[in-house]
C-alpha cells in the first residue's frame, strides 16, 4: 500500500523529476500546455511518464488531484 503523501513534490519525484520548489516553479514556467491540449500528451514527457499521468487521470487513481493540479498549473 502506497503511503506516500500526495503533494506536486511527491508527483515530482514518481516522475523521476527535480521535487524542490524552486526546480518544480522552473519547470512549470518553462513548459506550458498548448491550449486544450492534455497533461499527458505534452511532447516533454517521454513514454513512462505519460503513461503514468495518463493512468492517473483515467484510473481516477491516488494521484489524479495532483495531477490536475499540475495541468492546471501548466495551462495558466
Amino acid at each position: 500500500m502506497d503511503t506516500t503523501p500526495h503533494n506536486l513534490a511527491t508527483l515530482f519525484e514518481q516522475l523521476g523529476l527535480a521535487s524542490e520548489h524552486d526546480r518544480i516553479e522552473a519547470f512549470i514556467a518553462d513548459h506550458p500546455l498548448a491550449d486544450g491540449q492534455k497533461i499527458h500528451e505534452a511532447p516533454f514527457w517521454n513514454e513512462a511518464q505519460s503513461a503514468f499521468l495518463r493512468n492517473a487521470l483515467v484510473q481516477d487513481a491516488d494521484w489524479a488531484v495532483e495531477v490536475d493540479e499540475l495541468a492546471v498549473r501548466l495551462s495558466k
